[in-house]
């Protein structure tokens, strides 16, 4: 089969040859009808510091995938050949104690598909059965292979009961916009959008109209809040940028008593003044990692259910596996929204 493979420590990836993938007793042998690009790809694709810790070469990348069962492992009895699956790319290892309380998504020995094991960039890849996601039958193939990073916005939406109140979701990329559909979807009035690129920040306006969207660094983002909410700060701030101002935004956001989700992944620290950011505003500061497996899902297929909104509208471009070079230069220039990559 042919696969993206990142062999080198360096800028660049290869399209090689290479023998199909092992199928273990508890694994699927899926056919990859399309894959999506990450940051994380993105990250790996050009070799950055957070990709020279993590990955080991060489490595078939890519995990954000939606494909079909061509085979099973002789211990899975819940999928079978001609399923069509989306992928949940952390891999628990079944036996720790965040596995055995309900929070094996964030598991002690936690493997991602496409960073520690071998990823779907490819036209097959082997996945274990238990990060099968079985959708309906019918399920456009570019919607499966969305629902993972959909996931990420979904929890770090949803983590908590969402009250229906006011918004603020700081960046506007594929996952951002996601986050802003399921939002607008749930009620959240006033919901606003934050992005200094001006290409995003009118895609965002253009699928969530009923956003109001600001670019901080072409005017006061906290006045236009305030402006619109009755002179508070909003009842949630969703952080998606993983940048230090985008992080400082969110946390001055918020009104007194509200709550701050942070998602994005920063590489730099932020300063937190303890007093004034948190204990006098009685502020609720929340991380989250992933999907719950599987309540996410659950979540996500409640809302797709719903057709009220597509979140097929974050892509923005599709290449052949073959033209990864220029899908994957297209993505480092940040321009366009989510792209698809078909074997």
């Amino acid at each position: 089969m042919k696969a993206l493979r990142k062999s080198r420590p360096e800028r660049g990836a290869e399209l090689v040859e290479m023998p199909m993938p092992a199928v273990g007793p508890n694994d699927v042998l899926l056919r990859v009808k399309a894959a999506a690009i990450c940051g994380t790809d993105i990250h790996i694709y050009g070799w950055n510091e957070w990709a020279a810790q993590r990955v080991k070469l060489p490595m078939t990348f890519g995990h954000e995938i939606c494909g079909e069962v061509m085979e099973v492992g002789s211990q899975v009895s819940h999928l079978k050949p001609g399923d069509l699956v989306a992928a949940e790319t952390h891999i628990p290892c079944g036996v720790c104690y965040q596995c055995h309380t309900g929070n094996q998504h964030a598991c002690e020995s936690m493997k991602i598909l496409g960073v520690h094991v071998e990823g779907c960039f490819s036209e097959y890849t082997s996945i274990p059965s238990i990060c099968a996601w079985k959708l309906p039958d019918g399920t456009d193939v570019e919607l499966g292979a969305i629902m993972e990073p959909m996931g990420v916005g979904v929890h770090g939406l949803l983590v908590d009961p969402l009250e229906v109140g006011s918004v603020g979701i700081v960046g506007c990329g594929p996952i951002g916009i996601m986050t802003a559909q399921v939002a607008a979807y749930q009620g959240a009035y006033p919901l606003f959008l934050f992005d200094i690129n001006p290409e995003r920040l009118e895609m965002a306006q253009r699928i969530v109209p009923q956003a109001v969207t600001i670019n901080p660094a072409k005017e006061d983002a906290l006045a236009r809040v305030k402006e619109w909410n009755g002179g508070r700060g909003v009842d949630l701030a969703v952080e998606l940028s993983g940048s230090v101002p985008g992080t400082r935004l969110a946390i001055d956001m918020i009104r007194m008593g509200g709550q701050i989700h942070l998602v994005g992944l920063l590489g730099d620290p932020v300063q937190i003044n303890s007093c004034n950011d948190i204990v006098y505003k009685e502020a609720t500061i929340k991380g989250t990692t992933g999907r719950m497996m599987w309540k996410t899902w659950w979540q996500m297929d409640r809302l797709l259910a719903s057709k009220q909104f597509d979140p097929k509208q974050v892509i923005t471009h599709r290449f052949a596996l073959a033209d990864y070079v220029d899908a994957f230069e297209l993505a480092l220039s940040g321009k366009g929204g989510k792209i698809l990559l078909f074997p």
